[in-house]
């Protein structure tokens, strides 16, 4: 078969695999969120005296259901005991497979951008696959040695600051979007393969030889677990975020996407507020109004409409010199094609958008120039 048939078959069943994995794995972790923050004392007396700590009551698919959570484990085992780990390692490993088959094969393209930084394809994937790396150390040592939570949630914030600017300098836009989401995903996945499990399998462990448990790999799975919480929905945006140009493709995009990582944490700060029974509207309401306010300083600038736009003809020229490459040919993408002035004017909006957010071409890897964009943008404005 043709490798690059291959590549398209693997692409698609790895990004498939990775968005059902996710949603299991976002939702399992959801759920146990909402459960340990809605639990309610036992009502009756003998669940009190054999352990339980708190219960929950809930309706769905036409049942009723009660769960209870025990302050460290009940009398006996049962079976089977259901764990919740596999979602986590799928959602990873999937997603790690997708950023070396579209990334680091073909970083040049993809992840290399010389205007922003000119680096050799390997050394891209090496700063690519260090800031993964480094981004857990310096979270899980944080995590260890920091004694209190907001210590440990500034110090995280400043990571996610530090991986964000550092993507930005050394990656094309769009990769450097996905570059910060991988970080924070394999801080997620690893807080669940490296401190989570190994905590519940001490708890199993000691039960089994009738001892104590130590409460300590409790605790610490207990605040892994928060952290997961507050970075799932910033890790979902730059999943989604190689659609929205209009972020990734701003002067300032790093500082962008803190902007709305800020929105997202605040959105779920609210629902775990919800669930312990409050309703802080105020939040929402904050959290609208920053992506208001987002929303109008990410306006393109209209000055790149100003001015006699350019014939036909040196449209057609820009574009078949810095985007023909792909958008030509039964193949193009999303059927895109842009290889006549009546396909560039049925297609004039989506230039505009692509041009103006420095969107196209991905990595700019046919080097089009500034004065090519405005250039293209002035038509594009007078053709739409």
């Amino acid at each position: 078969m043709d490798a690059d048939y291959l590549k398209d078959v693997a692409d698609l069943c790895l990004r498939l695999l990775h968005v059902v994995a996710g949603i299991a794995w976002i939702g399992a972790s959801f759920y146990f969120i909402r459960l340990d923050l809605g639990l309610s004392p036992p009502y009756e007396r003998a669940d009190r005296e054999r352990g339980v700590a708190g219960e929950y009551w809930g309706v769905h698919g036409g049942g009723f259901y009660h769960s209870q959570k025990y302050r460290v484990a009940p009398r006996a085992l049962p079976e089977p005991l259901h764990w919740f780990k596999w979602e986590a390692y799928t959602t990873w490993l999937s997603g790690f497979a997708l950023l070396v088959l579209l990334y680091w094969a073909d970083a040049k393209t993809r992840l290399v951008d010389p205007s922003v930084a000119d680096l050799e394809a390997w050394q891209a994937v090496a700063l690519s696959a260090g800031l993964l790396a480094g981004g857990w150390l310096v979270y899980d040592v944080a995590c260890r040695l920091l004694r209190d939570d907001v210590s440990v949630a500034v110090t995280t914030a400043l990571l996610v600051v530090g991986v964000a600017w550092a993507s930005g300098e050394l990656f094309a836009a769009r990769a450097s979007y996905l570059q910060v989401g991988a970080v924070l995903g394999t801080i997620m996945a690893a807080n669940v393969f490296l401190v989570i499990i190994p905590a519940h399998r001490e708890l199993v462990r000691a039960k089994l030889e009738g001892r104590e448990p130590d409460p300590a790999p409790g605790l610490r799975a207990k605040q892994r677990s928060v952290h997961n919480n507050y970075l799932t929905l910033p890790v979902v945006f730059t999943m989604l975020a190689g659609h929205a140009p209009l972020t990734f493709g701003s002067d300032r995009a790093w500082l962008v996407l803190l902007a709305i990582f800020a929105i997202l944490v605040v959105v779920r700060h609210f629902f775990n507020l919800v669930h312990r029974g409050r309703m802080p509207l105020w939040l929402l309401g904050a959290a609208a109004a920053g992506a208001v306010a987002l929303a109008i300083v990410l306006e393109p600038d209209e000055e790149r409409r100003a001015g006699v736009p350019p014939t036909d003809e040196r449209a057609v020229e820009i574009v078949s010199e810095r985007c023909q490459a792909c958008h030509s040919g039964a193949a193009a993408p999303l059927g895109v094609r842009l290889e006549t002035a009546e396909q560039l004017r049925a297609n004039a909006a989506a230039i505009h958008r692509q041009v103006t957010r420095n969107a196209m071409p991905p990595g700019n890897v046919t080097a089009m120039t500034d004065a090519e964009r405005d250039t293209l943008a002035a038509w594009a404005a007078a053709a739409r």
